[in-house]
This record gives C-alpha cells, sequence and structure tokens, in this order.
C-alpha cells in the first residue's frame, strides 16, 4: 500500500497548528496525536486562506 503525499507543506501545517493553539502537541506527538476536531479545523482554516488568497488574486 502507496502512502499518499501531503498537499500542504510541513512549514504551513505548523503555521496553522501554531495558530489554532495545538503546536505543542504536534512536538511531542507527532501529527498522530492531534484530535480529529483539531484536524478538521487545519483544514477548514486552509480552505479560508486559499479562498481569501483568490479573492485578493486578480482576473484575467
Amino acid at each position: 500500500m502507496s502512502r499518499r503525499r501531503g498537499v500542504m507543506s510541513e512549514e504551513f501545517k505548523n503555521e496553522l497548528a501554531k495558530e489554532l493553539g495545538f503546536y505543542n502537541t504536534v512536538q511531542t506527538e507527532g501529527w498522530g496525536g492531534i484530535k480529529a476536531k483539531d484536524a478538521g479545523n487545519m483544514v477548514k482554516r486552509a480552505i479560508q486562506l486559499a479562498e481569501q488568497k483568490l479573492a485578493n488574486t486578480p482576473k484575467l
């Protein structure tokens, strides 16, 4: 079975974890130690940031 490659960079995931307040868990237990709710909130925040970036991109 092959592992899927992550879409978000480690740097971006760490940034989001710091912003959302569970970076200490990531440091001590790794990504497998975070709660499902935290993972969901991280995805929601990543989507929000992507939507903001798209909204600010000039249309051709």
